[in-house]
């Protein structure tokens, strides 16, 4: 009986070595959590024994349990790392369209050669789909899918509105309208400049010219206005009508050339403000582009007060096909993709989980977990909502391992293998003895 507790004592000795050496070599696996194991006494007894007198059996490894507490955050570099700070597990696929899921906390994330973000083994972060107000659509577990990340986005969209806020110069000199020449800084006031796209997403330059009237009335401007070097105003329509005025810019000359009259009030507000309208048939595009795209030049937040030149608004309507140029993740696990047209993308929501038992999941090694009977049913939702911890983008949650209390824990461990041996030698010279007797 003796040497069977004995032998109890070094193989419950050796599980705590194992574990031990197990956390020790984690130390630096990211998303690790290390194990604790834990042991109770084997005792057995019977209706007719005298437990007052009777003697433990040695001990058993009762489990051998998972810490989940936090492990600290390491900031990296790479936009698409994410930490889970508080509670929770990353969803993860291991093929596209499966509905077999697996649990993680380990954040380190890369693109594969199909624009999908997965982990280190080839497993896909899942995701919610959200609507155009970046709301989630479902936040249940089989509605997540796997997060891709376009290369490029959007389709061109050709210009139909330019609008802007600007500052005319009370105080400037005033020029003759018939001495313009775009390429000659003093026959003109001012400038600015925006691009605007045709249908085919090529962009095009529109300048404004402004020249301070001084054959005409007081407060009284003209604006010229150019494409890609062609007045684009001798092309225009009527905004009434929708005819066409003038159609050829290369019969325009500085007595047919069109302007756009600009009137300030004595409060330096502009009166009665007419959109110019500029018809790009005209100006002859190419490239197979919309020839009947037209486009409104708003005036309604111009003004003309005694203070320089300034152009604090400028917008246009149109985009072109758009690079990627960044990833974003906000703390709710909105992941936003922004592109060199302007557009930001909303492409999902990192979807994580909690249980009612953490330690109850199954372990399958690449620091990833199963859901089991005793971890109970996963709990899906959005970061940093009810229980669920926050993500921390480009930061990488490290093994929670504390190495010096290992150290310590590896010793005590040797110690009670060398005392459970003793007891084992003890128990063969008492054995010994025994059958030297005569």
């Amino acid at each position: 009986m003796s040497f069977n507790i004995a032998l109890s004592g070094v193989n419950a000795s050796q599980k705590d070595l194992d574990v031990t050496a197990n956390n020790i070599a984690n130390v630096n696996t990211v998303g690790f959590k290390e194990s604790r194991a834990e042991f109770a006494d084997i005792y057995s007894n019977s209706l007719f024994s005298n437990a007052r007198t009777q003697v433990g059996g040695g001990v058993q490894t009762a489990a051998v349990a998972q810490q989940f507490h936090q492990g600290s955050l390491l900031s990296t570099d790479n936009a698409l790392d994410m930490a889970i700070n508080g509670n929770g597990f990353f969803v993860m696929s291991s093929e596209n369209g499966s509905t077999d899921r697996t649990f993680t906390r380990a954040g380190a994330f890369s693109l594969d050669s199909n624009g999908f973000v997965v982990n280190s083994q080839g497993s896909y972060l899942q995701t919610f789909a959200v609507n155009e107000n970046g709301a989630p659509t479902s936040l249940s577990l089989n509605a997540t899918k796997p997060l891709q990340i376009p290369a490029k986005a959007g389709t061109p969209t050709q210009t139909e509105t330019v609008d802007g806020s600007m500052n005319l110069p009370a105080n400037a000199t005033g020029l003759d309208p018939a001495d313009f020449d775009p390429t000659v800084a003093s026959t003109y006031t001012s400038s600015t400049s925006v691009t605007i796209f045709d249908s085919l997403g090529e962009p095009h330059t529109l300048t404004q010219y402004f020249v301070k009237d001084a054959t005409g009335a007081d407060n009284e401007w003209k604006m010229f206005a150019y494409v890609d070097g062609k007045d684009a105003l001798g092309v225009v329509t009527d905004p009434a009508t929708g005819d066409p005025v003038l159609t050829d810019p290369a019969d325009l000359t500085s007595t047919t050339r069109r302007t756009l009259d600009l009137t300030f009030d004595v409060n330096g507000k502009i009166s009665a403000p007419t959109p110019a309208r500029i018809d790009t048939d005209a100006l002859n595009f190419g490239n197979g582009s919309n020839t009947a795209q037209i486009i409104d030049i708003g005036f309604d937040s111009i003004t003309q007060f005694a203070s320089s030149f300034e152009v604090s608004r400028l917008t246009q309507d149109g985009a072109t096909v758009g690079k990627l140029t960044n990833i974003n993740i906000g703390t709710d696990g909105t992941v936003a993709a922004t592109y060199s047209n302007g557009i930001i993308e909303k492409l999902g929501i990192v979807a994580m989980a909690s249980f009612p038992n953490d330690q109850g999941l199954t372990q399958t090694g690449d620091t990833e977990w199963r859901e089991s009977l005793l971890s109970g049913e996963a709990l899906v939702g959005q970061p940093n909502t009810g229980t669920l911890g926050k993500i921390d983008a480009s930061k990488l949650e490290q093994s929670n391992t504390n190495l010096t209390t290992e150290l310590v824990d590896l010793i005590t461990a040797q110690r009670n293998f060398q005392a459970n041996s003793r007891a084992l030698e003890v128990n063969s010279t008492l054995m010994q003895t025994v059958l030297q007797i005569r």
